[in-house]
């Protein structure tokens, strides 16, 4: 199988001293974590605010672009602490689920569930994240009209509701959290926030600039995120073979923050460590001789037209690997540059 891999090896090719290097940066990162929970709360009620003083259609509808972009930054925030990598203690996930889930009606404790098994089984059968995302809709290249229609089920929130029950996993009783939020605590943020909008009459304002962007531009920036966080349709496919390096540009971070998401590979690698130092397991990596260069990936645009253009269709593998998907489902191999 020919691959785009820019990674020349996992962790176990580091050498003993870069291993110990990046072991040295694992544990939470509060700060950086509230530091990027209070700027994207900043940046939706700002940005909400100013739509309504100025009260105009284009202003609002490029709020509820830029609100819909800062959700996507609090969905990550999510991912963080489900590896507590956020807070820890008794009260972290407590804090975590008021500051970045509970707003965008999830929680830490069943999105643990999903993510974790996501991490433990990556890339089988009992992947819920691979099966999820197996078949016609992640399978490149795709003919136009059937992306246009995926686009459009994103920005019209008929796909919403999927997108809600894929980040659970509720059947399971598996990797309950230490400290879980007390039971009230959900019930009572939804209820406090009710009486608020009541109480102001803002319930108009809310299902504009709230639920709009919530149903609509969220799930598209998170079918961005899923197509440029690993190559689907590759049955048992390690982290290396399935996980493109894409390294975006100072506007495209400004745009639409993405905690270095891109660097995705790294995070399978070492999932103890904080958004905030992936940047410099890259730089080891790099040192180590372990990037080919020529496989890295500047942009979403680069890597997007790539996978549209450059894929082709192996479905000998099926047989190869005596692995079942879902019906319709078409395994995509991945031709270097």
């Amino acid at each position: 199988m020919n691959s785009i891999s820019a990674f020349r090896g996992d962790k176990s090719a580091l050498s003993s001293e870069a291993y110990k290097e990046i072991q040295a940066l694992r544990g939470p990162q509060p700060y950086a974590f509230l530091q990027q929970a209070i700027g994207a709360w900043i940046v939706i009620l700002g940005t909400i605010t100013l739509a309504i003083h100025i009260e105009s259609l284009w202003t609002s509808l490029l709020a509820i672009v830029v609100v819909g972009t800062r959700f996507n930054l609090l969905a990550l925030l999510l991912h963080e602490q489900v590896h507590s990598l956020g807070f820890r203690g008794s009260r972290g996930d407590s804090i975590a689920n008021i500051l970045v889930a509970y707003p965008l009606g999830l929680t830490i404790e069943g999105y643990a569930k999903v993510h974790l098994f996501h991490h433990k089984h990556y890339f089988t059968e009992e992947d819920p994240d691979f099966l999820r995302k197996s078949g016609a809709d992640w399978t490149f290249p795709m003919p136009f009209k059937h992306l246009i229609r995926l686009l459009l089920s994103d920005v019209t929130g008929l796909s919403f509701l999927k997108l809600l029950k894929s980040k659970k996993l509720e059947s399971k009783n598996v990797y309950n959290r230490p400290y879980p939020s007390p039971r009230g605590l959900r019930p009572a943020f939804y209820i406090s926030l009710a009486l608020v909008l009541t109480s102001l009459n803002m319930w108009p304002l809310f299902l504009i600039y709230w639920i709009l962007p919530l149903v609509t531009i969220l799930p598209l920036i998170v079918r961005l995120a899923a197509l440029c966080e690993h190559i689907y349709n590759i049955p048992k496919a390690s982290v290396v073979e399935s996980s493109p390096l894409i390294i975006l540009s100072w506007w495209e971070k400004l745009i639409l923050p993405n905690l270095n998401f891109t660097l995705h590979a790294y995070h399978h690698f070492f999932p103890g460590i904080a958004f905030c130092h992936l940047p410099k397991v890259h730089e080891i990596f790099k040192r180590e001789n372990l990037i080919n260069e020529k496989a890295v990936f500047y942009g979403y645009g680069s890597f997007l037209k790539y996978v549209q253009k450059a894929a082709k269709i192996d479905e000998v593998s099926l047989s190869k690997n005596n692995y079942k998907l879902p019906e319709h489902t078409q395994i995509v191999y991945w031709e270097s540059r």
